[in-house]
């Protein structure tokens, strides 16, 4: 990957289907997630996400979630995402998700994803995987990570799966209150932590944790950049400039519409390049790869 090169990094990039055509999650939660963002049905595979990027010069961070546990859907396999990943090494860069429910064989599939696949985060949705991110049932996870330096994403905030569902598709949204990231920060202190999305309902939360805790980040995927809070536009100009992340969001809000978005918004012009690129460069190491 030659970073010179890219003018952006997307860290938010979601894998929704496997090159068997299995989608990541059950089908009445892709029908309607699919139908909040007003998208189609999405089912761009690994090479063809790939592609994408490649024509746009990006480099993505892209992922799956594995919620079998709380979903009863099986995952589509991180190790297979890796794979593929590595055929692709100048625009993707593998990141990987396990079920925190599965306890000690969730943690002996971290530490293999990690060592023999090359991932370099985990993405944890918890309330679509149902667990709060400060439960000791997630802490043997978070202990491989903190050991090899890898990034720990955790959505936070209100989420569009199960939106408009009965009962919101059985998703509860008090697990992604970001100040329960809080405590992971403090029990890892040399852990890197991203905060996806601005936060909704919990946005001065999510500030507070990351100009607190210097290994908290937070990206900016899921809004077009139109909507964001007042706040949060002005912590990235200033007190969280290098530590402010784009992401997309990819596919249900494209790069291309929240790039044009992101020309309106009022970003110092010093700024601008470490959001897009600059922040994510110096997180994932990708300069030293």
């Amino acid at each position: 990957m030659n970073v010179d090169e890219l003018v952006a990094v997307d860290v938010h990039v979601h894998v929704e289907v496997g090159a068997d055509g299995h989608l990541s999650l059950p089908q009445h939660l892709m029908s309607g997630s699919a139908a909040y963002f007003k998208v189609a049905e999405r089912t761009k595979t690994v090479a063809e996400i790939a592609a994408y990027y490649r024509e746009r010069r990006m480099a993505a961070v892209v992922f799956t979630v594995d919620a079998g546990s709380a979903t009863g859907h099986p995952p589509i396999a991180s190790e297979e995402i890796a794979a593929a990943c590595a055929e692709h090494p100048d625009v993707l860069i593998p990141f990987a998700s396990v079920d925190p429910w599965r306890g000690k064989a969730a943690v002996r599939q971290a530490r293999a994803l990690i060592e023999k696949y090359g991932v370099r985060g985990f993405k944890f949705h918890p309330g679509l995987q149902a667990f709060h991110p400060n439960d000791p049932v997630a802490y043997p996870l978070y202990e491989v990570l903190a050991e090899h330096g890898t990034i720990a994403l955790f959505h936070s905030g209100q989420t569009g799966i199960g939106a408009g569902l009965p009962g919101g598709g059985g998703i509860r949204l008090k697990y992604a209150n970001p100040l329960l990231v809080d405590d992971v920060a403090v029990d890892f202190p040399e852990l890197p932590i991203i905060l996806a999305h601005p936060s909704f309902p919990w946005q001065d939360e999510a500030l507070a944790v990351a100009t607190h805790k210097p290994t908290v980040h937070i990206d900016l995927s899921g809004w077009s950049p139109k909507y964001f809070p007042p706040q949060l536009v002005r912590y990235a100009n200033t007190l969280l400039r290098d530590k402010v992340l784009f992401g997309s969001d990819f596919p249900v809000l494209t790069p291309d519409r929240w790039l044009a978005d992101f020309d309106t918004l009022e970003i110092k012009p010093e700024v601008r390049p470490m959001i897009l690129r600059d922040n994510a460069v110096r997180l994932l190491r990708l300069a030293d790869a």
